[in-house]
């Protein structure tokens, strides 16, 4: 190759790196950042950082993420734990998101909200704009190939995921301070995953509790649940159900049956902490922030208290308060955690 050609050749390669450079710019630039605007499409994201060390994992919807709070389970009998959340996510969103966290760690146990298993493929459950809050911000890998393909819906494109620009092009006409502020970095919105509430909204009225034509979960739930389990069997990590309290939509005594029974079967704890309002403390004229449907700090502070001692004294979580890596790691954060409280 003469001299002449490889000069051409290294200009080419130069000019198509730039245009690719600008174009992966342009990407990041357009996409939502989800910092100070629909921070719930950020929290997935946050864990890249803390990835590994937690001896239990939460997955499932906003019932977790907005109810359960890790620094309080530290701070009550020392357990590590993380919530990989988003709104909505549907129960094939949990199994890839799982499925992506065992990847990182192996922790001693997961816990999973059965609140999505009232949803199977229901067209008005299933919208691109929670799956954007779910899947944008992941890390590419075949879970997210995956969860993307589960929950695309019949107008969206796999594409779209791949350049954000075919979705969000028309955002550059109305990018914010916010864009330009999280180019490069990003904040953490969440406390190892929980977003704090600290308002407060006592609960008000709901639609009559109207019996259904029919309570069976979904086929693909069922499905979806025996691969989590499964996951978690073969990985030697326990698998716990619960469902946050919440007194809205309505939990039916027909759904409770059916966890109750899958449980039984399968020899796995279930805890329906919406029948024990009571034992948990809970005021839903304080303890909530929404009227009902999630509890704010005060209510995930109680929830968090109950399940950090069944956690210990059920299911052998052990403290690391004792281990002076993790404890310092944890102080630091529980004393962020407190003076956030104070503002």
């Amino acid at each position: 190759m003469t001299k002449k050609r490889t000069l051409t050749l290294l200009r080419c390669l130069a000019i198509l790196m730039i245009l690719l450079l600008l174009f992966a710019g342009l990407n990041r630039l357009v996409e939502p950042k989800y910092m100070t605007a629909l921070v719930e499409g950020s929290m997935l994201s946050q864990y890249y950082r803390e990835a590994g060390g937690h001896d239990v994992i939460f997955v499932g919807d906003c019932e977790v993420y907005a109810n359960f709070s890790p620094l309080e389970l530290y701070r009550e009998k020392g357990i590590t734990a993380y919530v990989r959340g988003s709104s909505q996510q549907l129960i094939w969103q949990s199994y890839y998101v799982l499925k992506e966290t065992l990847r990182y760690e192996t922790p001693k146990a997961v816990v999973w909200n059965v609140n999505a298993m009232r949803y199977g493929e229901n067209a008005a459950v299933i919208k691109e704009s929670y799956n954007r809050l779910a899947i944008d911000q992941m890390r590419w890998s075949a879970e997210k190939v995956g969860i993307i393909r589960a929950s695309m819906t019949e107008d969206e494109s796999f594409l779209s995921y791949v350049f954000p620009i075919l979705r969000y092009h028309s955002r550059i006409y109305d990018l914010t301070k916010e864009d330009l502020t999280y180019f490069f970095t990003e904040q953490d919105t969440t406390w190892n995953g929980h977003l704090m509430n600290q308002e407060v909204k006592p609960v008000g009225s709901f639609p009559a509790k109207r019996p259904l034509a029919d309570y069976a979960f979904p086929a693909i739930c069922y499905d979806y649940l025996d691969q989590m389990r499964k996951l978690c069997e073969e990985k030697g990590v326990e698998l716990i159900l619960v469902k946050a309290p919440s007194l809205y939509p309505y939990w039916y005594d027909e759904y409770d049956a059916q966890m109750e029974a899958y449980a039984s079967e399968h020899n796995l704890a279930f805890y329906n902490f919406t029948e024990m309002v009571d034992e948990l403390g809970i005021d839903f004229t304080t303890d909530t922030y929404d009227g009902g449907y999630h509890l704010n700090l005060a209510g995930a502070k109680k929830l968090s208290a109950y399940f950090a001692e069944t956690l210990a004294t059920r299911h052998g979580i052990p403290d690391r308060r004792n281990d002076p890596e993790i404890k310092a790691v944890y102080d630091e954060k529980l004393a962020q955690y407190d003076e956030a409280q104070k503002g």
